[in-house]
């Protein structure tokens, strides 16, 4: 009789699994990143088809200003082939997680050559001008990054993503870059179909939970009067609050637009004292809306609420 030995096992044990790896096709061959948000997720899975297997960091109805990433998030970081961030300071976790994953993850910082909105620390104020940031300035720059929100700007953010999957896998090259230009027509058209909307718009001014919308308002041209919440977490003063109501009068504004990533009880009080609507407006997805499966459809709902409270 012959005799078993614990490498026999030991063997045969991963012999099993790596047939097993093989074997099931959804989680061989894949290329795995990882990202921050829903919408960036989307928009690789978009291009990146049945090749690639997509994670994002953020939980639906988080909000990026103040996630607290887990250790564990480390794994998700070292398996990785690429992490794509947006860069301008929405990350500002991520520095460690690159660091500790080693020269195998390839970092691609989504708003590089991006005509970035300059703010003052996480303020995002609406108050910014827009300003070019050098492509040699450091990535965690910190300026406004809610970039994905103008459907041209995430045209660029798509081609980033073409070209760091053909990079990486360059075996399914005509098969990304098919894709990816697929996707730019359809992002085009989304951009067409937004700028005729707004040109109906009877009001061009408008208040928001903070500044998500700066990027949506240069290319289509509105006009932020005033942000609730100038840093996250940072509520508004009564003087404050008397100023939007003063804006809001004064501008015949219909609404304000909150967020449901963040708490909404201060858009609500200054929303009454105005005798106006509270709207959501949902820049980060991943959430509860109905009929809303990928970043197009997104946009398709915030432009619903943007009718409701301007047209």
């Amino acid at each position: 009789m012959k005799i078993r030995t614990p490498f026999f096992y030991g063997f045969h044990f991963i012999f099993f699994w790596v047939i097993q790896l093989y074997a099931i096709p959804s989680l061989a061959g894949k290329v795995p990143v990882i990202t921050s948000i829903w919408p960036v997720a989307d928009m690789i899975q978009e291009v990146g088809g049945d090749h690639v297997e997509v994670t994002f960091v953020l939980p639906a109805g988080a909000s990026p200003h103040t996630f607290e990433p887990k250790p564990s998030l480390l794994k998700k970081f070292s398996t990785a082939r690429i992490f794509f961030m947006v860069g301008a300071g929405l990350e500002f976790w991520a520095e460690k997680f690159i660091h500790l994953a080693g020269p195998g993850l390839k970092t691609v910082v989504l708003s590089e050559g991006v005509d970035l909105i300059d703010t003052t620390g996480h303020a995002h104020g609406n108050h910014g001008h827009p300003k070019k940031f050098a492509d040699s300035e450091d990535r965690s720059t910190i300026a406004n990054p809610h970039i994905w929100l103008d459907p041209v700007i995430a045209e660029s953010m798509v081609e980033k993503i073409m070209d760091a999957l053909c990079e990486v896998d360059h075996q399914h090259l005509t098969y990304y870059k098919h894709r990816g230009q697929n996707y730019l027509k359809e992002l085009d058209k989304l951009h067409h179909r937004i700028e005729a909307s707004v040109a109906r718009f009877k009001i061009k001014k408008y208040v928001s939970f903070h500044a998500s919308w700066d990027y949506f308002a240069r290319r289509y041209g509105l006009e932020s009067v005033g942000v609730i919440e100038a840093a996250p977490g940072r509520n508004p003063t009564p003087i404050q609050i008397k100023n939007i109501v003063v804006m809001i009068k004064k501008y015949h504004i219909r609404a304000v637009f909150a967020e449901p990533q963040l708490n909404a009880r201060a858009a609500e009080i200054i929303a009454r004292e105005a005798g106006v609507k509270a709207l959501f407006l949902d820049p980060m997805g991943g959430s509860k809306q109905k009929n809303v499966h990928s970043y197009i459809e997104l946009m398709g709902y915030n432009m619903g609420v943007f009718k409701e409270a301007m047209e």
